[in-house]
């Protein structure tokens, strides 16, 4: 069959919606932009319509504005700037989750009436990539009673388990928007000595899973003389892109997918997209292959590097929540955490600045506070527990928990707190029995 055959507008795909249906859309930059700037139009004729997405790049009235809230209610596996302002809205729920497990766990509650996500465009023998993720679109895709695709020139057709046939879609709309892009995060001072204090742990060969921000930018910038690194990660960014086109990555040394970049999604750059287009060095695997962590495990000498908002003086880590609000997601954190370590000298890194500025709710006034702390906020989300925790780094040093009792790790985790308030955690610590006076 003729893919034009299939081609319908977005408007068409809105008017297929029913009250009372399940809407499931792709992670990040697979999410059907041009769908979800026309659903609210429909509004007028809709109810109890249940939306899912997990990291959505940009702001749609469907969740965020209130008049719609009777119309459509909005569920999101990982929280992003659109998602958190929805939430204050009151059209939106965090789906707890560990992302190899979002969409197995999803299904169990809930079969989705229609998927409709980003792809790109078919190839001449009527497969459909899915692009930028897998990270649970297949699992969904076969679940869905109506699959509808935005094909769109693009995006890039990566290789992997994410091909859909024509065959296998009921709908497409063809569009002509640009990948959504992040920008570059220039490192600070901080980022600089923590990328410093973990760079030496990364040896040649070792194999990474690495995230965004000034750390980890840091962190590339110094093993670009590395050899034969490997990527076995959840999200492929463009510092994974700049360390293969530097000769730093090869894969040779990894024990599954030897020679390629293993990922769930991509997100990143312009230059990154055009590089995974059409390139049998990347994977774009099911995240509930890529994030397990028993086939983590698997690649000897893992390394995973996260970050996190607040450790406390036992190891928990609060990575995704400030106090009760919510603000991103587990995402693969333990996943990835975990799975590091049961590789073959395999290590996990929690990375966090030692302090924040953050307003005082009595004075109104910024001040400073540690992030490692006695206890965690009220309420706080803990996505690493302190039975799985391994490493924790801020810029005043490294602290090597494993195998570690309380008492230790107390010392060990004060050790690289600010030094300002190093005295008054090692009180707290002992006013709350976290540790005993000797």
């Amino acid at each position: 069959m003729n893919y034009k055959e299939k081609l319908i507008t977005a408007q068409q795909a809105v008017d297929m919606v029913k009250s009372g249906d399940y809407i499931v859309t792709g992670l990040g930059c697979s999410t059907a932009d041009a769908f979800f700037n026309h659903l609210h139009l429909a509004a007028d004729r809709l109810k109890d319509v249940v939306i899912s997405t997990c990291l959505p790049m940009k702001d749609y009235p469907c969740f965020s504005d209130p008049q719609y809230k009777d119309s459509f209610f909005h569920d999101s596996w990982f929280y992003s700037p659109a998602t958190r302002k929805a939430h204050k809205a009151g059209n939106t729920s965090f789906v707890p989750n560990c992302l190899h497990f979002a969409a197995t766990k999803r299904l169990a509650h809930r079969q989705p009436n229609i998927y409709v996500g980003a792809a790109a465009m078919p190839d001449e023998h009527g497969n459909i990539s899915l692009s930028c993720s897998n990270a649970y679109e297949m699992q969904m895709i076969a679940a869905a009673d109506l699959v509808i695709l935005e094909i769109n020139p693009n995006y890039p057709r990566t290789f992997g388990d994410a091909f859909v046939r024509l065959d296998e879609v009921d709908h497409l709309i063809e569009v002509d928007y640009e990948v959504p892009a992040l920008p570059d995060v220039p490192p600070n001072d901080k980022d600089k000595v923590i990328g410093g204090l973990i760079a030496p742990y990364i040896k040649d060969g070792d194999c990474l899973q690495l995230g965004i921000g000034g750390m980890p930018n840091a962190l590339a910038e110094m093993l670009m003389d590395k050899k034969d690194l490997g990527i076995h990660t959840e999200m492929l960014t463009t510092n994974m892109m700049k360390l293969f086109q530097a000769g730093a990555v090869s894969g040779r040394k990894k024990q599954l997918q030897n020679g390629k970049m293993v990922c769930t999604f991509i997100m990143g750059s312009k230059e990154l997209y055009e590089f995974c287009h059409d390139n049998p060095s990347v994977e774009v695997l099911a995240g509930s292959y890529t994030n397990d962590p028993y086939v983590i495990g698997q690649n000897d000498n893992m390394i995973s590097i996260n970050a996190s908002m607040e450790v406390d003086l036992t190891g928990q880590c609060a990575s995704e929540s400030i106090g009760s609000t919510q603000f991103s997601g587990t995402g693969g954190q333990t996943d990835t955490a975990t799975g590091a370590q049961k590789s073959k000298n395999g290590k996990s890194f929690i990375c966090l600045y030692s302090t924040a500025m953050v307003k005082n709710p009595e004075t109104g006034e910024r001040e400073e506070i540690s992030k490692i702390v006695p206890q965690l906020k009220p309420g706080a989300a803990v996505s690493l527990s302190r039975n799985d925790v391994d490493y924790v780094v801020t810029e005043y040093g490294v602290a090597a928990l494993r195998g570690t009792n309380i008492r230790e790790r107390v010392e060990l985790l004060i050790g690289i707190a600010h030094p300002k308030f190093r005295d008054e955690l090692r009180q707290q610590a002992l006013d709350l029995g976290i540790i005993s006076q000797r």
